[in-house]
């Protein structure tokens, strides 16, 4: 019964005072700037540490401990592992991704959506998949981008639609076809 309003009261929080306030009062580190949609900073949010200009979608979760220790309570009962999280500045971490105990994601960094981040990024890479593995590197990522630019974002509701519904097919994200492995 605490607990039930004890997460009653943490989503009050959240919405009263917004997200990036509640992340502080948590106990999370956290710069300037940054955009945060998610209210997952784990049981222990004082393990995590963000740079300015990071957005954290919605989904987004901090796991600071390892919970298969859990095995072995029988024979230790206080048996518990920690590590930190730290992300660096201007990165943005996608959907419903999960970030695991002593991971570092670097500056400048892009993390697709519902990845499972399981080691450290360096700077300046895109990266994405369970586990998150390397996609390219920013650079690369802009350049590839900068082609399907639609330039709505200062737009209103009318004329995103108007822009958007006349673009052309190669102005839009294709993905390519899975391959298909024949099993003999």
């Amino acid at each position: 019964m605490i607990a039930l309003l004890i997460s009653l009261l943490n989503r009050l929080k959240y919405h009263l005072v917004g997200p990036e306030k509640y992340a502080r009062s948590l106990g999370v580190k956290m710069g300037n700037y940054c955009r945060v949609a998610t209210r997952n900073f784990g049981s222990e949010p004082f393990f995590i540490e963000i740079g300015d200009h990071v957005y954290l979608t919605s989904g987004v979760s901090f796991i600071t401990h390892d919970g298969g220790v859990w095995v072995f309570r029988e024979e230790d009962p206080t048996f518990t592992v920690f590590g930190k999280i730290k992300i660096g500045s201007n990165t943005y971490i996608g959907n419903n991704t999960s970030i695991l105990p002593g991971v570092t994601i670097g500056n400048n960094c892009v993390i697709g959506a519902c990845s499972v981040v399981t080691k450290s990024i360096p700077d300046n890479v895109v990266a994405a998949g369970s586990p998150c593995g390397y996609i390219c590197s920013t650079d690369e990522y802009h350049e590839r981008m900068n082609k399907l630019n639609a330039n709505t974002l200062l737009m209103n509701r009318e004329q995103r639609l108007k822009c958007l519904t006349s673009l052309r097919d190669d102005k839009l994200i294709h993905k390519k076809m899975i391959d298909i492995v024949s099993h003999k």
